[in-house]
């Protein structure tokens, strides 16, 4: 075993792989309370933590710089209230679910325009982020994109 984390038992490799997510993002868990405007906005919240989170490990596993990390996973939380938000103006897509939400949302040219008023370099990498997530769930599963 010459790399670290082969030969690994998948619980051990997922309590690691927990502990590098809190690290980076101790906040994680509250993301979905923190994007609700009523407690049925929790759930697709959750839901999106949960497609977020892979995502994160694979930010952390690139080797970016601490400042490079910090502001994808401030997009990502962006990201997220985006969504809560895209509930209010356009109430079918709450029905269409999680999935439907980001292939619609994100893709190669970004993410959605962002709601609050912010400047121009601050949706650049937003969308940067946006686009990489987007690049991020075509490799992990690309028959669903």
């Amino acid at each position: 075993m010459t790399r670290a984390g082969r030969g690994r038992d998948p619980a051990a490799q997922g309590a690691a792989d927990a502990e590098r997510v809190a690290q980076y993002c101790p906040d994680l868990a509250t993301w979905p309370r923190s994007w609700s405007v009523e407690p049925r906005d929790i759930a697709p919240g959750q839901q999106l933590v949960e497609r977020f989170t892979p995502f994160l490990l694979h930010l952390l596993a690139a080797g970016l710089s601490r400042k490079t990390l910090r502001l994808h996973r401030d997009n990502l939380w962006a990201l997220g209230g985006e969504m809560i938000r895209t509930f209010y103006d356009d109430p079918p897509s709450r029905h269409r679910g999680v999935e439907a939400w980001l292939a619609k949302a994100i893709g190669e040219d970004g993410g959605p325009l962002m709601s609050h008023r912010t400047s121009e370099p601050h949706q650049r990498a937003f969308d940067s982020t946006c686009r990489r997530f987007y690049r991020f769930l075509r490799t992990a599963s690309p028959q669903t994109h």
